[in-house]
Order: structure tokens, then C-alpha cells, then sequence
């Protein structure tokens, strides 16, 4: 007779051995996802190496041929600017190193920097706008006309543009001394420029910018940047504005901002990649050509024509 206990203990032994079957089970499939994971995981970590490996090759590729272009470059653009003067602005977000590589460039072009501005982060913060509207129109010397535009950047450009620049009719000066001082006083004391001790007009201009603008109103105040440096164009014999590779071509760029233009890229010759030995030959280049009344999209980017003037086009 089969007894309660009898029942009771093979109950219990079918559920210890299925315990014991998916226990093994498990361990097996574990083994075999770990071993699968583990081959894959260790695909990835070629890949990865591969690729590092060709980023480093790539990097040092693109070291040399920067080195390159620094050694060479002031033969490349000896005599472009024979005997010429140059206007340098900076925005808030140019670097320094890529201003002072850059004059250096111009003067082995033969040419002379006779002024320095610098636009501080007011001069495109669009809560100060209208402050700087006003400023400009109360600062405007005699004779000088503002456009007929009611942003704050071309109008900044229609004042600031002939205190830099000598007149292209007859390469005089379009304002009087007393008259540039007394406007370039004003706007620093509003906060929207510093200006080198004793700037004196010069026949071509170069607007040296960042990259992309980011946060609020990001393509508000590259578009301040990008008005003001095409009107400074209109202003003298010609302008470059040029910015770096980290976005200045971008739409929330200046440059971008000035080549969705076709009005601007008519006269304003712009340069993306400013912050490489190659890209400051461009600009320097690149003004030259303004002297032959010509514009052009030079760099690295997308939008760019040319990596540099005489270069075949894309």
C-alpha cells in the first residue's frame, strides 16, 4: 500500500530535480551568453583601437601639414599687401593667438595693421540692442551717412566702418581725428568696444571672429557680427571676416549667417578656418583680392568654394 509519506517524498524529488535541471540550465546558458558577449566585446575593443589609431594618424597628419603651412606661409603671401593698411577687429570670442599669428602674416604680406578694435560681448547682446542704436546715432560725426537698415550690427558697421577705413574714392580719411576719438570714446564707455591707443584708418579691414554662437539668441548676435562686418565692407576698399573651425560656418555662425547671403558673399570674402596656419594665408589672400574688387567662400567647410584664393574651386 502506497503510504501519505511515500507521495509526500517523490513529490518532493520532482521538484528538487527540476530545481537541478534549471540550475545547470542556467549555468550553461549563462556560460554561453558570457562567451558569446565576451567575443563581442572584444570586437568592439579592435574596432575601437582601430579607430583611435587612425584618429592619431590622421592628427598628426593634420599637425605636419599645419606646421607646413606656418613655415611656408609668409613666402606664399610675401608682396600680396605691398605697402598696404590693415584694420583688425576682433569679437569677444576670437582668440588672441589666432589675432597675433595673423598680423604677423600681414606684415610679412608687406602690409601695416594701423588699427585694433575689439567688439566685447555688449556689442552683440541682444538686450542691449537698442542701447547700442542709440549710441551709434548720437556719435555719428558729420558727413558720415547710416544706412537705411535698423539692426544694430549694420548700423554699428556704418559708424565704426569709416573710423577704420580710408575712403576708397580718394584714400582719404572720412572722418576727423577729433571726430573718430570722440565716437570711439563713446562706445567704449558704453561698454561696446576697446580700441588700441592711437588707431589711425587703414585701406582694408579684417573682422576676426569664434565659432558658432551658442545659447539664447545664438543667431541673433551672429547675425550682428556677420551685418556689421558686411557694412564695414561697403565702407572702404574691402573687408575679410573670418572665424574658426568649430562652427563659424554653421548657421548660428557669422560667417554661415554671411554666406546664406547672396547680397553679402557679393562683396564680404569670408574665411572659416582661420584657426589653422592655412586658413590665415586665405585671409590674407583673400584681402588682397578684395583690392581687385573681388569676394569669394574660403575654407574647409561646406559651404566654402575654395580652400583659399587661387585654389581650384569645389
Amino acid at each position: 500500500m502506497i503510504s501519505l509519506r511515500y507521495h509526500i517524498v517523490s513529490i518532493a524529488a520532482v521538484f528538487l530535480a527540476l530545481a537541478v535541471g534549471v540550475v545547470l540550465g542556467s549555468t550553461t546558458l549563462s556560460r554561453t551568453l558570457l562567451s558569446g558577449l565576451s567575443a563581442e566585446n572584444g570586437d568592439l575593443g579592435s574596432q575601437v583601437s582601430a579607430l583611435e589609431e587612425q584618429r592619431n594618424a590622421l592628427n598628426a597628419r593634420l599637425g605636419d601639414a599645419d606646421s607646413y603651412a606656418t613655415a611656408t606661409g609668409p613666402s606664399v603671401v610675401r608682396g600680396a599687401l605691398d605697402k598696404r593698411t590693415v584694420a583688425i577687429v576682433t569679437t569677444a570670442d576670437a582668440s588672441p593667438v589666432d589675432r597675433d599669428a595673423l598680423k604677423g602674416l600681414v606684415a610679412a604680406a608687406g602690409a601695416t595693421v594701423t588699427a585694433e578694435l575689439n567688439l566685447t560681448e555688449a556689442f552683440t547682446d541682444q538686450a542691449r540692442a537698442d542701447e547700442l542704436r542709440e549710441v551709434v546715432t548720437r556719435l555719428l560725426p558729420a558727413g558720415v551717412q547710416l544706412p537705411t537698415a535698423s539692426d544694430p550690427g549694420t548700423l554699428a558697421g556704418g559708424l565704426l566702418g569709416p573710423l577704420l577705413l580710408i575712403s576708397k574714392a580718394d584714400n582719404q580719411p572720412q572722418v576727423s581725428e577729433a571726430e573718430s576719438a570722440a565716437a570711439l570714446t563713446g562706445l567704449t564707455e558704453g561698454g561696446f568696444v576697446e580700441a588700441r591707443p592711437d588707431p589711425r584708418p587703414a585701406q582694408l579691414a579684417i573682422v576676426l571672429t569664434g565659432g558658432k554662437a551658442t545659447g539664447d539668441a545664438a543667431g541673433d548676435r551672429a547675425a550682428t557680427v556677420a551685418r556689421f562686418a558686411t557694412q564695414v565692407d561697403r565702407s572702404g576698399a574691402g573687408a575679410v571676416l573670418a572665424g574658426t573651425t568649430d562652427g563659424s560656418a554653421d548657421g548660428t555662425g557669422s560667417v554661415g549667417v554671411v554666406r546664406a547671403d547672396t547680397a553679402a558673399t557679393g562683396i564680404l570674402s569670408t574665411v572659416d578656418n582661420a584657426d589653422t596656419a592655412a586658413g590665415r594665408v586665405a585671409v590674407v589672400l583673400a584681402l588682397g583680392e578684395q583690392l581687385a574688387d573681388k569676394a569669394g567662400r574660403y575654407g574647409i567647410a561646406g559651404n566654402a568654394q575654395a580652400a583659399a584664393p587661387g585654389a581650384p574651386t569645389g
